[in-house]
């Protein structure tokens, strides 16, 4: 059994029930399909006045009789009706026969459909719990080298793929199987002779068959890989249209998204002339037995006189329901290649080793009490150290600032406390306890973070505020709004706090979803606050609102803050200059100044009052 198969099964057995009903109402289907083949005969007969005159109620003897005692049980009736009221009610009787067994047929076919149904659906819905839940437990660092669009491929397209091939299995092992079996069953009772033709079509056929869909699932993989690419570039072309635009760069995206989609529809177009050769090829060969089965079946009855003819027209009707179960089951074999390479996608992501998480007994820590400490810390994205021997520490309740050029390693130390990296070498503690041994989501819940991009969901504006605290009350929103000076423009909208805001908050200025971001950091009311350039991409009036909103937001509270314009930190307690992961210079605005170092040199680039 292949791999994925065996890593889906346990996904299946939680709707067991649905899988067995399946496989029993797929039996009992399997059975009355062959059976409503096989009471043409019994009809046809009787419309050729051959049937066999039993006018004795036969006796059941035991189940190796069972076949024979239901053939003269059917005769005496037959023949019994004939006698007593004319043979067109014998007729009437066997009709009605083949109507009754052809609806038990249905409503079984129904019956597994409407597991399977349920089986399919279920299944579709666990796996993608299990995905998100991957998706968005795994570490920032597996996004910094991983496309958007191949992780939302992996969710959409190949977990469908998965879920409409997978299911095919319960018809390959079960349903066709079985409706070939039985006909083989029944047509064996018929004539043992005809049948060593069929079980030679049958081998012949699935090894045609087989090298025709030769490299189809590597193929399937490299198409779902190309369709992950061409929804990374379609992301990619929505999140920035205005640099697209701008650029005048339309003609390169487009470009590249026509070169995807073309590779695509090549591998598309391969994929689809195996998967559609292997049905009709699968029917010609059927054919091409059945055409030999009617020149020897003919010979056994014109000639050979071996065979009734109302049995042998019963046969290739045994015969010909062969072919559309094994034209199912090549094309079911080709569509389980084609989602065992998306299972294999979709599994990949799923087991993804997430190497930041909570340790087994790890500490749960719900106040802040003394002081974080950077100890030795070297940290690097890939080969060069972005921090090397850093050390800092933080006492509650001051405000450290971080200043330097860009790619002095800032931001690093935002994303080394909260988690979303983990040091190389050295360790962080907070209250002298590493961070590594602390639960993960007590860690977080004693910091805020107010990035630089106002990170905002297409939902209310209570909805985006209450992102920390669910259960927040409509007056404990307004407070937060207020305290980050965002209440008055919030107030003037039609609906207040339950205006939704857009995609990414697009119906608001940039100092209006900052301001936004800061009413979430307050409501969650962190001890701990980093706030990461929270004002760089602001203009000098929103810079102004959002400064008083982040000065009311850290009194009180232990802020590390990480600039770029000096003037927003001149009143902080520590001001750590940094350069190529090491400090350079730390103290007050005033001690710095008057060193006429590093950090006098950035001041004098910048103009501030």
């Amino acid at each position: 059994m292949d791999n994925n198969l065996k890593k889906i099964l346990p996904f299946a057995l939680k709707y067991k029930k649905n899988v067995i009903l399946n496989i029993v109402f797929n039996i009992f289907y399997a059975f009355f399909s062959t059976l409503g083949m096989v009471s043409i005969i019994p009809t046809l007969k009787v419309l050729f006045q051959q049937t066999e005159q039993v006018t004795v109620h036969p006796t059941y003897k035991s189940i190796g009789y069972l076949g024979k005692y239901g053939e003269d049980l059917l005769n005496y009736y037959i023949t019994k009706l004939s006698n007593d009221n004319g043979k067109e009610y014998a007729l009437l009787l066997v009709v009605s026969l083949v109507i009754v067994i052809f609806l038990l047929k249905n409503v079984f076919n129904y019956l597994a459909s409407f597991h399977v149904m349920h089986l399919r659906t279920g299944v579709l819905k666990d796996m993608r719990e299990k995905l998100y839940q991957k998706i968005i437990h795994l570490p920032v660092s597996y996004y910094s080298d991983a496309r958007k669009g191949d992780v939302m491929s992996r969710m959409l397209g190949d977990i469908n793929e998965v879920q409409n091939s997978f299911f095919q299995v319960l018809e390959l092992v079960f349903r066709e199987p079985l409706t070939i079996i039985f006909s083989i069953i029944a047509m064996l009772a018929i004539s043992s002779k005809l049948t060593l033709f069929v079980f030679i079509f049958i081998p012949i056929s699935g090894l045609i068959i087989s090298r025709i869909g030769k490299n189809l699932k590597s193929k399937s993989k490299k198409a779902q890989q190309e369709t992950g690419y061409f929804i990374s570039i379609l992301d990619e072309t929505l999140g920035g249209m205005k640099v697209v635009k701008s650029y005048n760069a339309e003609n390169l995206f487009i470009s590249k998204f026509n070169n995807s989609i073309t590779r695509l529809q090549q591998l598309s177009n391969s994929i689809g002339n195996k998967s559609n050769l292997a049905s009709p090829m699968s029917e010609f060969l059927g054919i091409l037995t059945i055409t030999v089965l009617l020149w020897y079946g003919g010979y056994m009855v014109l000639v050979d006189m071996s065979l009734e003819s109302t049995a042998f027209i019963g046969y290739i009707a045994l015969a010909y329901t062969i072919l559309t179960p094994a034209k199912n089951i090549s094309k079911a074999s080709y569509q389980v290649k084609t989602g065992l390479a998306a299972a294999e996608r979709v599994f990949t992501l799923m087991e993804e080793e997430n190497a930041i998480t909570s340790k087994p007994n790890a500490i749960y820590k719900d106040r802040f009490e003394t002081e974080i400490s950077l100890e030795n810390i070297n940290f690097r994205y890939q080969d060069e150290n972005v921090l090397k021997n850093f050390s800092l520490k933080i006492p509650k309740g001051k405000t450290v600032a971080l200043v330097g050029q860009s790619g002095s390693g800032k931001s690093t130390i935002a994303n080394l406390l909260t988690r979303f990296y983990d040091v190389n070498e050295g360790k962080i503690t907070i209250d002298s306890i590493d961070i590594k041994d602390m639960d993960m989501q007590s860690l977080r819940g004693l910091m805020g973070l107010v990035t630089q991009d106002s990170i905002l969901f297409n939902d209310t504006i209570k909805a985006n505020i209450a992102l920390g605290k669910p259960n927040a009350t409509d007056a404990e929103i307004i407070e937060a709004l207020k305290i980050a000076n965002a209440y008055e423009f919030v107030n003037e909208l039609p609906e207040g706090i339950s205006t939704n805001i857009g995609d990414g908050g697009n119906k608001l200025s940039g100092g209006q979803k900052q301001r936004l971001s800061i009413a979430r950091a307050v409501l969650k009311n962190p001890p701990i606050m980093i706030l990461d350039e929270a004002t760089s991409a602001l203009d000098t009036e929103s810079e102004r609102l959002v400064q008083i909103a982040l000065e009311n937001m850290m009194q009180n509270r232990t802020s590390i803050v990480i600039a770029h314009r000096l003037s927003t930190i001149q009143k902080a307690d520590l001001i750590v200059v940094m350069h190529k992961g090491k400090i350079v210079e730390q103290g007050n605005h005033e001690q710095l100044l008057a060193q006429n170092g590093t950090y006098s040199k950035l001041v004098s680039m910048q103009s501030f009052d």
